[in-house]
């Protein structure tokens, strides 16, 4: 292969990225819209994971859905966000406990004891759908399982939280 038939094919990959995005972009950031509820938030997981598929596009190009393998990397890097997010809340919530609130804290206290006396699998459920608000579908993408197991899962962990919290108050 000479160099011409090299740069040209370059070219040509970058032109035919440019279709995918046009014809993509609109409808990622919108799925992205759903996952986050966040506008700025939609914009950047779509643009991300679009600069992620050209960086390899030669690869991605090949791949038997090209348009999967954006809204996977969307996905994933929305659960790296969400991640963040429950670090970011945790350190929050523990430094914004001060002494003069000692029943707040110690509700705080019982009912992050609570949450950590579920399992890995119920706590993700319950903190993707309670407090940050997703549906169970949403829910679902994020921890890859159906929509009916997040349901299930909270169900199960609502009635864990519940007696728990109410053993600690009797």
């Amino acid at each position: 292969m000479d160099a011409r038939t090299s740069t040209e094919r370059g070219v040509g990959s970058a032109i035919e990225f440019e279709g995918f995005f046009r014809t993509q972009y609109p409808e990622l950031v919108g799925f992205c819209f759903l996952l986050t509820g966040q506008s700025a938030e939609a914009e950047d997981l779509a643009q991300e994971a679009l600069v992620r598929a050209f960086e390899k596009w030669d690869r991605v190009s090949a791949m038997e859905s090209p348009v999967g393998y954006v809204y996977r990397t969307a996905c994933n890097l929305n659960r790296h966000r969400l991640r963040r997010l429950r670090v970011r809340a945790r350190k929050a919530l523990w430094a914004s406990a001060r002494p003069d609130e000692i029943s707040a804290s110690e509700d705080r206290s019982e009912i992050l004891t609570a949450l950590r006396s579920l399992s890995s699998g119920q706590r993700a459920a319950v903190v993707l759908v309670e407090w940050i608000g997703m549906d169970a579908d949403e829910a679902g993408d994020i921890l890859s399982i159906k929509g009916a197991s997040v349901r299930s899962r909270v169900h199960r962990a609502k009635v864990v939280l519940r007696e728990r919290l109410a053993d600690e108050h009797d």
